[in-house]
């Protein structure tokens, strides 16, 4: 019997398809047709009219008729459907709330090391597959687990809509097929920066977990297989975020022209990296001068003003003017 999720007992489920093959039926003619004695017969039709499965006359003999399935069973497997997704819900927040219990009185809970580059690759691929909104990443020069090009799933997150923020140092270029991989991956939609030099490897997902070196590891740190740590909701995890947030900064954005040429990878600021209009653009901004007044004083029409705003926004990855400012303030654009 299939019944059982709507609440219908196999008895009654069994009855109740009796009746729609019978249409109308007296309890005498539902006994013959099920071989029941009449009085569990009219128990059982009775048990099927309470729960809304059939209905019956006044008249005697009363006469039963099941009730539509769709109005009789619909109903009430949505009602049991609604409620096990309540269930659902609070059982995960009840693991959450499970999970950060044991965290803070067992370490294993917070930090599990991953030994080899194996276990170190398949981890990556792991959390990657897992990402939903956000992948930062620090990419150091040498390969430790993952050759470069060699990592489709940042192409298969990317293409469902998760941000991909990396930061190359300098030294990654110089790797074989560095380049060409690199500008692969911000055509597909990479946001990527550059930096002289990276403290250490890391990838953080979703801000909730992290990967990152426990030794040092690669051609330029132990021999031995790399030991990583896989970090979870912690102080340590929020530090490792504010550390990537400090190196992004501070980091130059890599641009990648029509002809496939990338600009950007020494990962140092020049001296002059904005034009006289930009900065005179950026000084009337800050000072809180209109829209409309900007483009009157450096006779530039309103769109034109508007559009620069907002590549200079797109350059100091600034969400809001404020943030611009800010970024400008900051970089000694004004």
């Amino acid at each position: 019997m299939t019944l059982e999720a709507a609440g219908v007992s196999d008895a009654e489920e069994s009855a109740y398809r009796i009746l729609v093959t019978m249409g109308r039926a007296s309890a005498h003619d539902f006994a013959v047709r099920s071989g029941l004695g009449i009085a569990d017969a009219e128990q059982i039709l009775t048990a099927l009219t309470a729960k809304g499965l059939a209905s019956h006359t006044d008249g005697v003999p009363r006469l039963y008729r099941a009730t539509p399935p769709d109005v009789a069973l619909m109903p009430r497997l949505k009602q049991q459907a609604d409620a096990l997704d309540h269930a659902r819900a609070t059982a995960t927040g009840l693991l959450e709330i499970y999970r950060d219990t044991m965290r803070r009185s067992d370490a294993d809970q917070l930090i599990e090391v991953i030994t080899g580059a194996d276990a170190l690759r398949q981890h990556l691929r792991r959390i990657q597959a897992d990402t939903r909104d956000e992948m930062l990443w620090f990419c150091k020069a040498q390969y430790v687990a993952m050759p470069s090009g060699s990592n489709s799933e940042e192409f298969d997150a990317l293409a469902r809509g998760v941000r991909y923020r990396v930061l190359y140092e300098k030294a990654f270029f110089d790797d074989d097929g560095a380049v060409d991989n690199v500008i692969e991956g911000v055509r597909a939609g990479e946001v990527a920066r550059a930096v002289p030099h990276l403290p250490l490897r890391l990838a953080v997902s979703d801000r909730a977990i992290a990967i990152c070196p426990l030794v040092p590891g690669g051609p330029y740190g132990s021999p031995e297989e790399p030991t990583t740590a896989l970090v979870r909701d912690s102080s340590l995890l929020a530090a490792l975020v504010a550390l990537f947030e400090r190196y992004w900064d501070d980091a130059v954005p890599l641009h990648v022209d029509d002809s496939g040429t990338v600009s950007g990878t020494d990962g140092v600021v020049g001296a002059d990296p904005l034009s006289a209009t930009d900065r005179r653009l950026l000084s009337l901004l800050v000072a809180g001068v209109a829209d409309k007044a900007i483009a009157s004083q450096m006779g530039l029409s309103r769109r034109t003003v508007q559009r620069h705003i907002q590549q200079l926004m797109t350059f100091a990855d600034a969400a809001t003017r404020m943030q611009l400012a800010w970024q400008a303030a900051r970089r000694g654009w004004v």
